[in-house]
């Protein structure tokens, strides 16, 4: 499974999203610190939840981190989140 499918993968499961876009914007940061040849390593999330719903754009972010700790911990350098509830 690739990085990109295990984050699909994973805010699937904990926000049950009516929209996800996850991108590997790995090619735009080559040559910077955290890149590796291959890419999967810096990425732009975006989902609009109900579980979003009633929470600051901060709580967001942080549920976000937890559901993909562990890709954060390893090969995820760094994660750019856009999470909204619906209507927003």
């Amino acid at each position: 499974m690739t990085v990109s499918e295990a984050i699909t993968a994973k805010l699937t499961a904990a926000f049950q999203p009516e929209r996800l876009e996850v991108a590997d914007e790995s090619h735009k940061h080559e040559g910077h610190a955290g890149w590796r040849e291959g890419g999967e390593t810096h990425f732009h999330v975006s989902l609009v939840a109900q579980a979003f719903a009633g929470q600051s754009r901060l709580e967001r972010q942080r549920a976000v981190y937890a559901a993909l700790a562990e890709e954060l911990a390893g090969p995820v350098h760094a994660l750019q989140v856009t999470a909204r509830a619906p209507g927003e």
